[in-house]
C-alpha cells in the first residue's frame, strides 16, 4: 500500500468559472489559474503523484506550457490515473476536503463524488468529498483550498 497527500489553493477571481471535482458550481466568482484551476482535483493529483513518488502536478503539467492553458483538470487527472495504473496500483480510497467560505458546496458534493468515482472507475463508496469553512480565518473568502489523501493498493 501507498499513501499520498496533496494540498492546493487558488484565489477567487471575476470572469472565471468555478469548477470543483469536475462539477461547475454556480457562483459569481471562479478560481484563478493557468488551467481551469480545479483546486480539489489539483490536490488529488498531487496526492496520487506523491504516493507514487512521481513529483507533483507543477512538474507534470507546468503552468509555463501553453498546452495546459485553461486545461480541463479532470482530463489531466485521467493522465495521472494512467500513471497510477501503469505503476501497478489501484485506488483503495480517497478523501478530499475543500476549504471555502463561500459558496455553500453541500448541494454539489454528490456530483463531485460521482465525477471522481467515474474518473477512477471505482465504486462511489471509495470516494469521500467534504467541504468546510475556516470560520473567517485563513483564506477569509479570498480563495478556495483543498486537501486530499489517497490510499493506493498494489494490483
Amino acid at each position: 500500500m501507498r499513501i499520498g497527500f496533496g494540498y492546493d489553493v487558488h484565489r477567487l477571481a471575476e470572469n472565471r468559472r468555478l469548477i470543483l471535482c469536475g462539477a461547475e458550481i454556480p457562483y459569481e466568482l471562479g478560481l484563478l489559474g493557468h488551467s481551469d484551476a480545479d483546486v480539489a482535483v489539483h490536490a488529488l493529483m498531487d496526492a496520487v503523484l506523491g504516493a507514487l513518488v512521481l513529483g507533483d502536478i507543477g512538474h507534470l503539467f507546468p503552468d509555463s506550457d501553453p498546452r495546459f492553458k485553461d486545461a480541463d483538470s479532470m482530463k489531466l487527472l485521467k493522465q495521472v490515473i494512467g500513471k497510477m495504473t501503469n505503476s501497478g496500483y489501484a485506488l483503495g480510497n480517497l478523501d478530499v476536503t475543500i476549504i471555502a467560505e463561500r459558496p455553500k458546496l453541500a448541494p454539489h458534493i454528490i456530483k463531485m463524488r460521482e465525477n471522481l468515482a467515474a474518473a477512477f472507475n471505482c465504486d462511489l463508496s471509495r470516494v469521500s468529498v467534504k467541504a468546510t469553512t475556516e470560520e473567517g480565518l485563513g483564506l477569509g473568502g479570498a480563495g478556495i483550498g483543498a486537501h486530499a489523501v489517497v490510499l493506493l493498493e498494489k494490483i
